[in-house]
């Protein structure tokens, strides 16, 4: 267990706050003295809060869209490797600034263009919580209706829901320890089962398993060969992006003085091994796709997971369930709740969390019960990743650019309710900043290509989308060349200026308070 990080600041004997004791810090910096996680924690949150059914679900997409067993596995490494590079760099942030990624962008989008930030995590938050709940709901219900013969109806699903969603809320609640405590057993725990998963299906599993683009397809079903493969690598990758929001909520509590490559290579491991519960999900879509493939080509994949199942493995899949969906909500949700409450400082923490939460879990009951978004939800978080990713590049460049140098007070101008500092800019707007998200997001958006779901006006007519990919080069061309050419204030940087780009003349604003 690691608690007491190497590179803590010397202060004598520093000890951790216990898991059950309710979290206190909102978005102000974390006190260097409370810093007593380390770069192992960060995995373990970041890998637990992924090795959950819900990758398993996402890990069926590629033999659900048709790609043999081997086009899957390689669409799957390819997402992983691509989505985990782009995460990475967003682990820097939070032991930098001591507080979480939408804060610390008010240095390039403003003091209020930060809501940025917030918006997103916020809808992030909803989109993989609901997922977590449902998939993990269905797969409990499910299996325990074929173990032990409990009524399969939406008041099962209803019961299973809420106990998934109150789980979660309470450990959301306590705050950080005690995520970290959940996820700690959720890492060790869901991959065991995984790992026994693979003796439960390793007889009918074929590695040969050709899908539908082999040698007998006509020419119209090769055609949608290249679309489905970097469609399947894309739905991969937004599992790693989809932390980009989220990583300072828990690296906040990492010493400032961590060597960046650890952080960086944490995050980075941390998406590398969901490749376990990704080719999980790939081996058991395969399996279902021999024996059962009416499910998978009806897309109902848990539904062909445990018709599929041996008896056996029933419990397992029940574990998975609970697990998972607890992991993957807690990671969801807290970092929701904490940054709720620095954009309504009326609220704490703990009064904020409970404010989305509660507004969260009746998405999860009306949207499931009333107007079944089940399948809507997944297009929805297509659509946010698309717009996330430009917000992760601006960030990137951002720190680049600033050569890594912040200023705590101004970061915190908003959450205290003052005006001015180093990021106020035009009125507390960034527009450098602005304009280098909104653009390659709007665009990206115009791309998506999620047949029968979501087709945007620039779609190209191959099939293929192209949003993320756009969204992240665009971001990446235009928010340097808007820098250069209309430079930010000098006192925006730290004493050594501006890297690769020029400065104007320092703005000068001092804090004041509102009042």
């Amino acid at each position: 267990m690691s608690t007491i990080n190497e590179s803590a600041p010397s202060l004598g004997t520093v000890v951790a706050p216990k898991a059950t004791e309710v979290e206190a810090h909102g978005v102000e910096p974390i006190p260097d003295a409370e810093r007593t996680a380390g770069p192992l924690d960060l995995f373990r949150l970041i890998f637990g809060g992924a090795n959950t059914f819900a990758t398993v679900v996402l890990g069926s997409f590629p033999i659900i869209f048709g790609l043999s067993f081997w086009q899957g596995a390689a669409a799957t490494v390819l997402g992983v490797v691509v989505g985990a590079l782009v995460l990475a760099p967003m682990s820097i942030f939070g032991p930098r600034n001591g507080t979480n990624n939408a804060v610390s962008s008010s240095a390039h989008l403003g003091v209020h263009g930060r809501v940025v930030g917030s918006f997103l995590s916020l809808l992030t938050a909803f989109a993989f919580f609901s997922i977590s709940v449902w998939s993990s709901g269905d797969a409990l219900v499910g299996a325990a209706h074929r173990a032990v013969h409990l009524p399969s109806n939406d008041g099962t699903l209803a019961v299973a829901y809420g106990i998934f969603a109150v789980l979660v809320l309470t450990v959301c609640i306590y705050g950080f320890r005690f995520m970290l405590l959940v996820n700690k057993v959720a890492v060790i725990a869901a991959t065991l089962l995984f790992v026994l998963g693979a003796f439960a299906f390793f007889g009918p599993f074929d590695s040969s398993y050709g899908g539908v683009y082999g040698d007998g397809a006509d020419a119209a079903t090769k055609a949608m060969y290249w679309p489905s493969f970097f469609g399947a690598a894309l739905i991969v990758m937004s599992n790693p992006v989809s932390f980009g929001a989220f990583l300072g909520d828990w690296s906040r509590y990492i010493p400032q003085d961590t060597p960046k490559r650890r952080l960086m290579a944490a995050a980075f491991l941390a998406q590398i091994a969901t490749l376990v519960p990704f080719f999980f999900g790939l081996v058991t879509a395969t399996v279902i796709a021999l024996k059962a493939p009416d499910f998978i080509s009806s897309g109902d994949y848990v539904g062909g997971l445990l018709a599929v199942s041996p008896g056996w493995y029933f419990l397992p899949v029940c574990l998975i369930a609970l697990i998972g969906g607890m992991s993957t909500g807690t990671t969801a949700l807290y970092g929701t709740g904490l940054d709720f409450s620095s954009v309504f400082p009326r609220f704490n923490r703990v009064q904020a969390t409970l404010f989305i939460g509660v507004i969260a879990i009746a998405f999860i009951f009306i949207g499931r019960f009333a107007f079944n978004v089940v399948q809507s939800i997944s297009t929805f978080s297509v659509l946010i990743i698309s717009c996330t990713a430009p917000w992760m590049v601006v960030m990137m460049i951002g720190w680049v650019v600033r050569r890594g140098w912040y200023d705590s007070d101004s970061l915190q101008v908003f959450n205290r309710r003052q005006r001015g500092g180093r990021y106020w800019f035009a009125h507390g707007w960034n527009w450098r900043g602005l304009l280098g998200w909104l653009v390659p997001a709007a665009l990206a958006i115009c791309f998506v290509n999620l047949p029968g779901q979501f087709v945007g006006p620039l779609a190209l007519s191959n099939g293929i989308d192209l949003s993320i990919p756009i969204g992240i080069g665009l971001a990446a061309v235009l928010y340097p060349v808007l820098l250069r050419v209309f430079p930010e204030p000098r006192d925006a940087f730290g004493p050594a200026g501006p890297r690769f780009v020029p400065a104007g003349p320092a703005s000068g604003n001092q804090i004041v308070s509102e009042g």
